[in-house]
């Protein structure tokens, strides 16, 4: 015999629906999606498996609605402080060993290379890659945030230059020919594509005059080009401190790098300081539940359309 509801009780799944419905922090897609498939049972144990089914599915995505954003912070804040350790342990690197810091053409202006490459190509271009996922600006326009993401690539970029601007004057200096390395192959072809992809998205994606529907064919590509910089940026990084390190510890005018020195232990836990950074930006990016919610929020050009 069916099962009837009494007058004054109301369907166990109409508030299964309603606490559904209610949740903010559910993803709107999946709560339908199950709220289709279980459908209205009604008669016998069925109605009491489907209303034990759904609730055990909501504890679980309760569950993870509230833990996932506490995750990302510390997942943020480690990438935070892997950032400042890599920037760090370089300057150090640089100052402990190399004697510092200098414009002069002599082997300190070669160090401001390193420092600011790691500084612009790695940890500023992570940080940017991920300002997106960060839940506090959820709550704001989508186009301060550009200019943020904007301003933080630019600054990278600059740095980046600045450091490629200190070796050639530093190659020049001691008579040393460029390009030659493929560290040095990898490291141009980075900076050009990464001047190129920022002058692509402040066109496609802060300019009126680029066509919307060609900016929905960008995105993706946009979003391809920068995880390709950063695997890049890391690649030509650790490249560097290894070509550097057998430079210096050459055996003849220092230590063998394979006797493994003091200076070489500290470089090398740069170099993993470095991939460890990567893996967390990865680590974030690869999240779908870490990115910022689509919304009807128009693109907020640079300019508005009246040129205002």
């Amino acid at each position: 015999m069916p099962l009837q509801n009494k007058p004054h009780e109301a369907h166990p799944s109409l508030f299964q629906h309603a606490y559904l419905t209610s949740q903010p922090f559910l993803n709107k897609s999946a709560t339908q999606s199950h709220l289709l498939t279980s459908g209205y049972k009604t008669e016998g144990k069925e109605k009491h498996f489907h209303v034990r089914r759904m609730d055990s599915h909501v504890a679980e995505m309760h569950t993870t609605g509230l833990r996932s954003p506490v995750f990302f912070h510390i997942l943020y804040g480690v990438c935070l402080c892997l950032g400042v350790l890599c920037v760090l342990f370089v300057s150090l690197w640089c100052v402990l060993w190399h004697g510092g810091f200098a414009w002069d053409g002599s082997d300190q202006q070669f160090n401001w290379h390193p420092v600011l490459m790691v500084s612009g190509l790695v940890v500023l271009y992570g940080l940017a890659a991920v300002i997106y996922r960060v839940p506090f600006t959820w709550k704001q326009k989508k186009f301060t945030w550009k200019l943020v993401h904007a301003g933080l690539l630019l600054s990278a970029l600059v740095l980046a230059v600045l450091g490629l601007c200190a070796v050639f004057d530093f190659h020049r200096a001691a008579g040393i020919p460029d390009l030659y390395s493929v560290h040095s192959w990898v490291g141009i072809c980075t900076v050009v594509m990464f001047a190129f992809q920022w002058a692509l998205g402040f066109a496609g994606f802060l300019l009126p005059c680029f066509p919307r529907r060609l900016r929905t064919y960008l995105k993706p590509v946009h979003i391809w080009l920068g995880i390709a910089i950063l695997i890049l940026s890391l690649t030509s990084c650790i490249s560097g401190i290894n070509e550097k390190l057998f430079f210096s510890l050459n055996g003849v005018s220092g230590e063998a790098y394979k006797s493994l020195p003091a200076e070489a232990t500290f470089a090398n836990f740069l170099g993993i300081l470095l991939v460890a950074f990567g893996l967390v930006v990865f680590g974030i990016l690869s999240k779908a539940q870490w990115k910022r919610p689509e919304t009807d929020e128009s693109v907020y050009p640079l300019l508005s359309e009246n040129g205002t």
